[in-house]
């Protein structure tokens, strides 16, 4: 199995211009969130009932975006991941009440299973960045939001709480509160572990 890079952090951190930066510098086989592909979102945005569907559809793509990585000759980089999107955005909108406690333990299930049949990445960069920074930056944003700035300390929450979990050799931390469009002032750290 080929080795996978997932860049995490709640929405507007800048995980997407990460991964852009970083495929500018060497070459990776990436994958992203496909926001407005994804057939469930605007549909969920506007009415909660699309939660479980919205949830399930993102969790299958992420395993399916995964594997192929995985198989690649080039290391794998991810926009987000597996992990994120069931300990962060599936736990957030299980919290908010956009999935019933049933329907959050089928996630649960499918989320564990494809962690059992995949390894964990090989390293996990988290993003970092102020509250401020995080609105602000949302608040540019051209796509469907179906997370609010609000909801970042308890996105924030639920993903430390997993990323505890982590071996310290497989994660690296990043504050980018102060890092422009390029990524110049982290992309060194970045490709140093690699």
């Amino acid at each position: 199995m080929g080795k996978l890079i997932e860049v995490v952090g709640p929405s507007g951190v800048g995980k997407t211009t990460l991964v852009n930066a970083l495929s500018r510098k060497a070459q990776f086989a990436t994958a992203y969130e496909e926001h407005r592909e994804r057939p469930f979102q605007a549909l969920f945005k506007n009415d909660p009932r699309y939660g479980f569907a919205n949830q399930m559809d993102y969790l299958l793509l992420r395993a399916e975006q995964e594997k192929q990585l995985r198989a690649s000759s080039s290391i794998g980089l991810m926009d987000g991941g597996l992990d994120l999107d069931y300990h962060g955005f599936t736990r957030l909108f299980h919290a908010r009440g956009g999935l019933s406690d049933s329907e959050f333990d089928l996630c649960r299930r499918f989320y564990e299973l494809t962690r059992q049949l995949f390894p964990l990445p090989d390293l996990i960069i988290h993003l970092i960045a102020s509250e401020e920074i995080i609105q602000a930056r949302l608040a540019l944003r051209r796509r469907i939001n179906i997370v609010s700035a609000e909801d970042t300390v308890l996105f924030n929450r639920f993903l430390d709480e997993w990323l505890a979990t982590i071996p310290a050799e497989r994660l690296l931390r990043l504050d980018v509160s102060k890092e422009v469009l390029e990524f110049t002032k982290s992309l060194p750290t970045i490709l140093a572990r690699l």
